[in-house]
C-alpha cells in the first residue's frame, strides 16, 4: 500500500486524512515537521507521497530532483512524488483553484483582480487568474506597494481573492478588508474553508456578491493529488461529493425558538440521532460563567445577560459538527447573527404559544409569552435558515429538521 501525508510546521486539525481516504486506498499522515527538522525529513522519510503546506510550498523545492512545468513557473509546490530519482515537485493547487472558480462560473477574462497575501497560495491563485485572462491582478500585503492602507487605489476591482489565513478557526469573525472598499466588486473566493462562512464571505453574502469558501478547493486539489500518487486518472464526479459529505458532517445544526419550545428535547434527541455531540447554551453559559441566565437577569439585568451570552455563542459557534439549543433570547443582539451563521444551519423552532411554559423564565413571566413573541418573531425568522412548523411530538419535530435540512 503507498504510504502519503500532509507535510506542515502546524497542522492542528485537517480535513486532508478524511479527503485522501474517500479518494484512493492509500494510508494519509499529518506530518509535524520543525523548520530546523525539514531536510532530514525529507530525505529519511519513508512516504511515498506528500501534500505540503504552510510554511514550506516554496522551501521544498530546493529539495525537489524536478519539478513540473506548471511548479516552476508558480513557483511553489504543493505536491511531492517519490521518483527514483528523488522528489518530484507540484502545484495541484492550481487545478484547485480553477475548480473553485468554475464552480462560481466566475467570468475573470478582462476583468481587475486584487488578491489578499503574497504566500505560495498567493502565488498559484495569481497564476490561474492570468492564464484565465485577467485584465490586471492586484496583490495586498501588509507591506508591499499596494497595501491595507490604499486600498482606495483599486477601488474599480471586480474580482476579490483572500488567500491569507485570517478568519480561519479558531480566530474567526475577522478578515483581511471590509467590501466597502470594493463597489465593483462581483464575486469574492476564500481559500478558508474552516469556518465554512469567514467574516469575508458573510460580507459578500450581506451585499449579494456570489462566493465561495476554500473547501472545494481543497478537495479539488486532493484530487489532483492523488492522481500523481496513484499514476492514474479518477473520477472527477468524487470531488462534489466529497465536498457535500464533508459540508453536512462539519456543519453545526442550531435551533433557535421562544423560551419552552423545547429545542432542548428536540436537540438532544437530534444529536443522537445524527451521532453528534448535543451543547444546551443555557447550559453551557452557567458552567462558563458559573451562574445561570436567569440568575444574571435577577441580579444584574437582562443586558448583561445579553452580553455574557454573546461570548458564550461566540465560543460555540466557531466549533463544527454539533447540534446546538440556544437561548430563547439569542436573536435579539445582532452581532450573534454571524457568529451563528459562519459555521451553521439555523433552524426555528416552533410550537404554539399556549402550550409554552413560563416557569423559571423571567422574560416569559414580566411580559407575557405573547408579548414576547411579537417582539421576536420577526428576528427569528431573521436568523433562520429553516423553519419548522408546530409538529405533535419531539420526534415528529425531529424527523421534520432532518428532513428540512437535507
Amino acid at each position: 500500500m503507498l504510504k502519503c501525508g500532509l507535510l506542515g510546521e502546524k497542522l492542528g486539525h485537517s480535513f486532508s486524512p478524511r479527503i485522501h481516504k474517500a479518494l484512493a486506498d492509500y494510508s494519509y499522515a499529518l506530518c509535524e515537521v520543525d523548520r530546523g527538522a525539514l531536510k532530514s525529513f525529507l530525505e529519511f522519510t519513508e512516504l511515498d507521497g506528500m501534500n505540503v503546506t504552510i510554511p514550506y510550498k516554496k522551501t521544498v523545492m530546493g529539495y525537489c530532483a524536478s519539478l513540473s512545468p506548471r511548479a516552476e513557473a508558480i513557483g511553489s509546490v504543493n505536491t511531492l512524488v517519490r521518483m527514483p530519482y528523488g522528489w518530484h515537485g507540484d502545484n495541484t493547487d492550481y487545478a484547485g483553484f480553477c475548480y473553485m472558480c468554475d464552480s462560481i462560473a466566475l467570468e475573470v477574462k478582462g476583468k481587475k483582480a486584487v488578491i489578499f497575501g503574497s504566500g505560495g497560495a498567493s502565488l498559484t491563485v495569481r497564476k490561474v487568474l492570468e492564464d484565465k485572462g485577467a485584465a490586471e491582478i492586484v496583490v495586498v500585503s501588509r507591506s508591499g506597494e499596494n497595501n491595507y492602507q490604499n486600498l482606495n487605489l483599486h477601488a474599480d476591482a471586480q474580482i476579490v481573492v483572500n488567500t491569507t489565513p485570517l478568519g480561519m478557526y479558531p480566530n474567526t469573525g475577522v478578515a483581511a478588508a471590509g467590501l466597502e472598499n470594493f463597489p465593483c466588486c462581483e464575486a469574492v473566493l476564500d481559500i478558508v474553508y474552516n469556518p465554512a462562512r469567514t467574516a469575508l464571505l458573510m460580507d459578500a453574502e450581506s451585499r449579494g456578491i456570489k462566493c465561495r469558501n476554500g473547501l472545494g478547493m481543497l478537495v479539488a486539489q486532493a484530487y489532483a493529488a492523488a492522481e500523481l500518487f496513484l499514476n492514474k486518472r479518477l473520477d472527477p464526479a468524487i470531488i462534489e461529493d466529497i465536498v457535500a459529505d464533508i459540508e453536512k458532517e462539519t456543519r453545526n445544526i442550531v435551533l433557535v425558538g421562544m423560551p419552552g419550545s423545547g429545542k432542548s428535547a428536540k436537540g438532544a434527541l437530534l444529536a443522537k440521532k445524527l451521532g453528534r455531540s448535543f451543547v444546551d447554551t443555557d447550559e453551557y453559559f452557567t458552567e462558563f460563567h458559573g451562574i445561570s441566565p436567569a440568575e444574571v437577569i435577577k441580579t444584574r439585568g437582562e443586558a448583561e445577560m445579553r452580553a455574557m451570552e454573546t461570548e458564550v455563542l461566540a465560543q460555540l459557534g466557531k466549533k463544527s459538527g454539533l447540534v446546538i439549543s440556544t437561548g430563547g433570547g439569542c436573536v435579539t443582539r445582532e452581532e450573534n447573527y454571524p457568529l451563528l451563521h459562519q459555521n451553521s444551519v439555523i433552524v426555528w423552532v416552533k410550537r404554539p404559544l399556549a402550550e409554552l411554559p413560563t416557569e423559571g423564565r423571567p422574560l416569559s413571566q414580566s411580559c407575557g409569552v405573547m408579548e414576547l413573541y411579537q417582539r421576536r418573531a420577526g428576528l427569528y425568522k431573521r436568523f433562520a435558515d429553516v423553519e419548522i412548523d408546530v409538529c405533535e411530538t419531539v420526534e415528529q419535530a425531529v424527523d421534520a429538521i432532518m428532513e428540512a435540512i437535507k
